[in-house]
């Protein structure tokens, strides 16, 4: 049996291919992510462990900012010889390191990356840990010169003797780069502009007694735990976060993990896709397989074989494929890797593929995905080979099982859809956001699942109303495709299956992106009244130089600032909710719509007061004219009354969670050092506003990071965003059809070798190649069409859940891209004929006798 499974394996391989191809594509995608996030980590494990201090000491941060506020958290620079004084101590050094700054260069043009990575301006000081060498020129000495890294120097076109405009909180000024320095490790992307210590924390923090933080190295023999315990037992605990080496390494590795993670779980999306699409591959191929060979089978259980070691044999076929399939795969995915890598390093990160890592999980997952697909996927033909009898062997007939009646599937796809169906009512009727967003998850399975079991039952129906037209359009040639798509519901059925789950997640969550982005609209429309606003491309706070410009242009009336601030309130029930709050200047009301539900926008704003979501506040026992106290940054604590209940469509009003919102004295007092995050501007009486357009570009001409948005740029912005998430659908969308074309490809040559005494017949009685041709292409295009209707009308029930849930956080509007579902059936007919290509043209060039005489 051992020898008859491989004789039969290596008589089969060129079937076999297309569906080793998904088993490379999932396998590839699953062994890259691991090796690039695994190669990634690594590498900055080791960049954070050698470039941090022994110690460093940094202001306590006790509340993340979910929105960048622009303040430098610092510590005093005096701090430094304070603990330079502490016993195990060698030096210690006053940091500081700034992040939220823009360089641009004398074209007013910005000097940072493009990629979204920060800008860091930084005081020179370069010992045996830095990431840098001063590779040409010299240090930065005094005000007005600075060194430049050399990636930003070689990409942006920055030479020695130029001059540059660092735009900091405090204030812009003019530098001339007078040293590039070269990174001794790996680049994470960012920008570096190096500025003399005696001049960096004037320049940057508007305090020369400040720093960022405190960098120390412990004297010979002084371990690195003792020395952060002697200078804990030095400043006490409270203002100051002391962290050792490998803890500030640790942090930032967490931190870069969040980064990765997008990566990592993208590409594992894209394994998911082609591990679920292969399945209904392999599926296929291997059931065409076991049909066509049921006098083979037949004739080994007559010579002795039994049930077991039938059944034996096909699974140890597809071991065998899997086999082959994952060390294709593997040997793919270190090729991905190096490929994302050389991408991270167009990008600014340069990583070195000399270094890449591939740890002993890779491999194995690698192996595990690729023949445990495999091995499930050909478990029910397996179990079918086996129900082959002897007497299989005397029937002329090959193909077995295609008129067997389909109640199984009936029932089994009935009962799982109707628990879909249960499950997604629940998600529609649900007035809680997580209980809806879970039912959502589990109808969509269910509802997969039962889209795929009982797909079978709806080929006849459904394809005799899709291709009504052929007999008409293409006379007897048309009647016979459609009848060939008919002939074995169970293979068109499973066929159509792969393209049904790509075009399903795509429907879906299209209908997702353009509900949010109507929704959005339609809230722009009713909420945002200003003329324009000023804003940064990545929603990053701007420097308050940029306001004050704005205000002295010609034109502008009204100008409302907008600034964020880290809060955590103590609600009456018990509760400490961790936000985001937003402080306004007055004339809200005359830039933005706000409804209320309780008082009004003058009692929000005023001296001690504090607007809240009026949901939000049902939610947690919260009154108008309730006390709630509020914690900021830097321990300070402050009383706010709420003075106004908002009620906003678009979720918990102009804030985050909880949509807080306040005066800007309150942020001012309690922030210092915050940035600007939005302008909202009216133009002045007798001013137009294209006229201030016009004018607001040219002042914002040197703030390349800072545009004027009116309310259709605004809303252009917005729909940005949605799209870059949709981008990745697309892709997960370009991946299925791939697979779903090598499924259709896979099927038509199956079956062509199937039928081939009945094309001989038919070209025996006078078909012409030409017609044989159109005739395989108008089946592989119906089938396509098939599995796109289902796909679609699947995503359109899911995009409708979808759109519930989205409308529990405010976001009621619904659409549907009637353009991308009309796009989908057309492209879908498109790949119909591109997969039909390769077995219509083998079956054309068929030898007639040959065929009419094949067994």
């Amino acid at each position: 049996m051992l020898k008859a499974t491989l004789r039969s394996f290596l008589a089969h391989k060129g079937r076999l291919l297309l569906s080793a191809l998904a088993v490379v594509l999932s396998v590839a995608f699953v062994a890259g992510s691991l090796i690039f996030s695994d190669t990634v980590s690594r590498t900055f494990d080791r960049l954070f462990a050698s470039s941090s201090a022994d110690v460093t000491v940094q202001p306590r941060e006790d509340l993340e900012a979910a929105v960048p506020t622009g303040a430098a958290a610092t510590v005093p620079a005096g701090l430094a010889r304070q603990l330079g004084g502490v016993q195990g101590v060698a030096s210690a050094h006053p940091d500081v390191e700034v992040e939220n700054v823009t360089v641009v260069d004398d074209r007013n043009e910005s000097v940072g990356p493009t990629t979204g990575a920060p800008t860091l301006a930084v005081d020179w000081h370069v010992t045996e840990r830095s990431v840098v060498e001063l590779t040409s020129g010299r240090t930065p000495r005094g005000d007005g010169e600075a060194v430049l890294d050399a990636d930003t120097a070689d990409a942006k076109g920055v030479e020695i003797g130029d001059a540059l405009t660092v735009q900091a909180r405090p204030g812009s000024f003019r530098v001339e780069v007078v040293g590039i320095a070269t990174f001794t490790t790996t680049n994470p992307g960012a920008a570096l502009v190096f500025l003399d210590p005696d001049v960096a924390a004037t320049r940057l923090l508007g305090a020369a007694d400040r720093a960022t933080s405190v960098s120390v190295e412990a004297a010979p023999g002084v371990p690195d735990a003792e020395l952060k315990r002697r200078i804990a037992a030095e400043l006490g605990s409270g203002a100051y976060e002391i962290r050792t080496a490998d803890e500030l390494a640790e942090t930032a590795s967490e931190e870069l993990g969040a980064f990765l993670d997008v990566i990592k779980y993208a590409m594992l999306g894209f394994a998911g896709i082609a591990v679920l699409v292969g399945v209904f591959l392999i599926v296929n191929t291997f059931s065409m397989l076991i049909a066509q060979r049921t006098r083979e089978l037949g004739l080994l259980r007559a010579l002795g074989a039994d049930r077991r070691q039938v059944r034996r044999s096909v699974l140890t076929e597809a071991v065998l494929l899997g086999l082959a399939g994952s060390t294709v795969g593997l040997a793919a995915g270190v090729g991905l890797a190096f490929g994302l890598i050389r991408l991270m390093s167009a990008f600014g990160m340069n990583l070195r593929t000399t270094e890449m890592v591939v740890g002993w999980a890779t491999p194995v997952s690698a192996y595990v995905v690729g023949v445990g697909v495999t091995f499930v996927a050909a478990y029910l033909p397996a179990r079918r080979a086996a129900a082959v009898s002897p007497m299989a062997a005397l029937a002329d007939a090959e193909v077995a099982g295609v008129g067997r009646p389909l109640r199984a599937r009936a029932v089994a796809g009935g009962v799982v859809g109707a628990l879909g169906a249960a499950a997604l009512l629940g998600c529609a009727l649900s007035a809680d956001t997580a209980t809806a967003a879970s039912l959502l998850g589990l109808g969509v399975v269910l509802t997969l699942v039962a889209t795929v079991v009982a797909g079978p039952l709806l080929v006849r129906p459904v394809i005799r109303v899709l291709g009504a037209a052929f007999p008409a359009l293409f006379g007897a040639v048309g009647r016979m495709s459609r009848r060939n798509a008919l002939r074995n519901p169970r293979r068109t059925g499973a066929t159509a299956a792969a393209l049904m789950v790509g075009l399903a997640l795509v429907g879906g969550l299209s209908v997702a992106g353009a509900s949010m982005s109507r929704s959005f609209d339609e809230q722009i429309d009713k909420t945002l009244g200003a003329d324009f606003v000023i804003q940064n491309a990545n929603f990053m706070p701007f420097p308050p130089e940029v306001t004050d410009r704005v205000r002295d242009t010609e034109g502008v009336g009204l100008v409302v600032r907008q600034r964020f601030a880290p809060v955590a309130v103590r609600l009456p029930d018990g509760e400490r909710i961790e936000t985001t709050a937003a402080g306004y200047d007055d004339g809200v009301d005359d830039v933005a719509r706000v409804t209320y539900a309780e008082g009004g926008t003058q009692a929000a704003l005023a001296d001690g007061g504090i607007a809240m979501d009026a949901g939000f506040a049902a939610e947690h026992g919260v009154r108008r004219g309730d006390r709630v106290p509020v914690e900021f940054p830097g321990g300070r604590t402050a009383a706010f009354t709420v003075a106004a209940l908002t009620d906003m469509e678009g979720g918990e009003g102009f804030g985050m969670r909880g949509g807080l919102f306040f005066g800007m004295a309150a942020v001012e007092e309690y922030v210092p050092g915050g940035q600007d995050s939005a302008l909202y501007v009216n133009a002045a009486a007798g001013s137009s506003p294209d006229e201030l357009r016009d004018r607001l570009e040219a002042t914002l001409d040197p703030y390349p990071q800072v545009r004027a948005r009116d309310q259709a740029d605004y809303k252009e912005l917005v729909h940005e965003q949605i799209a870059v998430l949709l981008y990745l659908v697309y892709a997960l969308l370009g991946l299925a059809i791939v697979i779903a074309v090598l499924g259709v490809v896979n099927t038509l040559a199956l079956s062509v070798v199937e039928r081939t005494r009945e094309i001989g017949l038919l070209r025996a009685i006078g078909l012409g190649r030409r017609q044989l041709r159109r005739m395989i292409r108008l089946e592989s295009v119906v089938i396509a069409v098939f599995g796109a209707v289902l796909g679609l009308a699947l995503g359109l029930v899911w995009g409708v859940c979808v759109q519930q849930v989205l409308a529990l956080e405010g976001m009621t509007a619904f659409a549907v891209p009637w353009g991308t579902v009309v796009a989908v059936v057309v492209g879908s007919a498109v790949v119909g004929v591109a997969a039909a290509l390769l077995p219509a043209l083998r079956a054309s060039r068929m030898n007639v006798l040959e065929a009419i005489a094949h067994e």
